[in-house]
């Protein structure tokens, strides 16, 4: 059964943006390797080691929608329209940008207006029998307290930022959520990926 995995790249003390929302060289390691492949919307190449290249591989074929929050759609201006891993976007919004949308016609964006459950429900009959990644820390934040999330899945990139706009789930509404053993460990040059099921 497809899965609702939240997904950051993130800085060994838990960053995942700097206090500007920039990114820092938290993106580094997608240019550290000699094989070149472009990305699902051919938007740029990464450059990753023969190990990583293959995690990429793996990863980007099981996602089928992204599910994030206002504040990453502004940051990235809606990636002009089309997301870099070329999936169904589901912005979880107060309201929705129409001017956006008025200038991005044909662009796969949707906005919930009332809440993350029903962005994660819509992610799920977009993405088919594929992944919902959940991007951003407030959002993951949220369907982890909800219980939506099945797997947490860091690029965990040794970098200590000393700070940063957030931690990438921010303040839990519960006392610290123990996830299970890493399903997935592979090392890349500077980046290590890791996944971990989210138990019940």
């Amino acid at each position: 059964m497809a899965k609702v995995v939240a997904q950051a790249m993130m800085s060994l003390d838990g960053y995942v943006a700097k206090q500007d929302n920039t990114i820092g060289r938290l993106f580094d390691w997608l240019q550290n390797g000699d094989v070149a492949m472009p990305t699902p919307a051919a938007d740029f190449d990464v450059h990753l080691t023969a190990e990583g290249a293959e995690h990429w591989r793996a990863w980007v074929s099981y996602i089928g929608a992204l599910v994030c929050g206002r504040t990453l759609f502004d940051v990235t201006d809606g990636w002009n329209g089309r997301h870099t891993l070329d999936v169904p976007v589901v912005v979880v919004t107060h309201e929705v940008p129409t001017d956006w949308v008025a200038t991005h016609p044909d662009a796969p964006f949707f906005f919930v207006t009332d809440g993350v459950e029903v962005a994660v429900a819509r992610a799920r009959e977009l993405a088919g029998d594929r992944n919902v990644t959940v991007s951003g820390g407030t959002i993951a934040r949220q369907c982890l307290d909800l219980g939506l999330l099945d797997e947490v899945a860091v690029d965990l990139v040794p970098v200590i930022m000393g700070e940063g706009n957030r931690p990438f789930f921010g303040k839990l509404s519960s006392q610290d959520v123990l996830l299970g053993n890493p399903t997935v460990c592979n090392q890349g040059d500077r980046v290590t990926h890791l996944v971990f099921p989210v138990t019940r």
